[in-house]
């Protein structure tokens, strides 16, 4: 029993590479397979809905427990990305928002005179502060909703992918699994 065991382990194994290869290209084809995410209100802002940093994809993590494979993510923020829902502004996101802000209006390059210079960049660098300056100023307790640009879950990409992965590791890779495990 542990010898079958060991090849269902392989075998979820090669499933996660193939499905986390998919997740990850969803960021790259900024889309869910092929429902395309909507775009950005601000189409100045750095990146696109889900794609600022980079932070979100890299803390995407899958691990083969038991006969399952079980998907995480090292931030603390990836379900609201990938299900969309509502947030409550809470004092701690203001003071967030506030700082942001200040990020955001410090970059913003000045004349001698005082006044704003009228490069391209400061005008988008204007227009960010803007959008986190009117976050800040949202009384606590009101409700920001988050769409729903999905990047990891069930779709039929994802059956093609573990029915692809199984097929090949039937055909080709079981007698060649079958013969090492009989080995050991």
């Amino acid at each position: 029993m542990a010898k079958i065991d060991r090849l269902m382990t392989k075998l979820l194994t090669d499933v996660k590479v193939e499905l986390v290869d998919g997740f990850h290209r969803n960021f790259q084809r900024k889309a869910f397979f092929s429902p395309p995410w909507k775009q950005r209100r601000n189409p100045d802002a750095k990146g696109s809905l889900l794609i600022v940093s980079g932070r979100l994809r890299r803390s995407l993590r899958a691990t083969v427990k038991g006969h399952n494979i079980l998907f995480s993510a090292s931030m603390p923020c990836p379900s609201i990305h990938n299900e969309g829902g509502t947030l409550t502004v809470t004092a701690k996101m203001k003071k967030y928002f506030w700082y942001k802000y200040s990020q955001a209006a410090g970059s913003v390059k000045t004349l001698k005179s005082g006044k704003r210079a009228t490069s391209q960049r400061n005008q988008k660098l204007s227009r960010e502060a803007e959008m986190w300056k009117a976050m800040a100023l949202m009384k606590e307790g009101s409700k920001i909703t988050v769409p729903e640009p999905r990047f990891i879950g069930a779709a039929p990409e994802v059956k093609q992918a573990v029915k692809r992965v199984t097929d090949k590791w039937f055909k080709e890779d079981l007698n060649n699994n079958i013969r090492k495990l009989l080995k050991k």
